[in-house]
């Protein structure tokens, strides 16, 4: 498979993003944090190939990257006011928020009742999302190699496995998001990023 390297401020190349997402294909894009693979949510098919792609032998939980907070309920189901108060201070931006997952999000994406949700704070992929929807996104990297943070440090990756990757410079982040799970009363860091726990102490006090 010949594997394209477009800028994702090219129309005609996200037109392509779309072309391959709903023939159920992945494309590689970057994020404010690091380049993600993505699939359409809905896809089933799609999302089971990221595993495959990426080298990866067990199936991963995916998280989800919105446009905006309108996409947010085909995702979840409900939000409590903690998680909303989180939401409001750091969306747009690299914090992973744990929520009760919605009923129309298959296995494929994950088998728990909660699913990791944000959105990233990069305009072109934002613009990406609202003409795809929301999409299941992993890392576009080798299961055994660094996160990439260019389009081609995912070509030398994955070149050859996927058909395209949008072009959007060096990412600025490089560190992948802070998951936190606030499901259950008090906020529990899932996975250490760019925001830190006194952080997202602050922003609820």
């Amino acid at each position: 498979m010949e594997t394209k390297i477009l800028s994702i401020n090219d129309p005609s190349a996200l037109a392509q993003a779309i072309d391959i997402l709903t023939s159920g294909g992945l494309v590689a894009f970057p994020t404010d944090t690091v380049y993600g693979l993505g699939a359409l949510v809905f896809d089933k098919y799609a999302i089971t190939s990221i595993d495959k792609t990426r080298g990866i032998h067990e199936d991963e939980k995916l998280p989800i990257l919105l446009a905006d907070f309108e996409q947010l309920d085909r995702i979840v189901m409900g939000m409590s006011n903690l998680c909303e108060k989180l939401a409001r201070r750091f969306w747009p931006g690299p914090l992973t928020l744990m929520l009760p997952r919605h009923t129309s999000i298959s296995d494929a994406v994950t088998p728990y009742p909660t699913v990791g949700v944000r959105i990233p704070d990069f305009e072109p992929s934002r613009e990406l999302l609202r003409l795809t929807g929301p999409l299941a996104v992993s890392t576009a990297n080798f299961s055994t190699r660094p996160n990439p943070r260019s389009a081609q440090e995912v070509k030398d990756q994955l070149g050859g496995k996927i058909a395209l990757i949008l072009d959007g410079g060096v990412t600025p982040g490089g560190i992948p998001s802070t998951i936190v799970d606030c499901t259950h009363g008090q906020p529990e860091i899932v996975r250490e990023g760019p925001i830190t726990m006194e952080q997202i102490l602050n922003a609820l006090a």
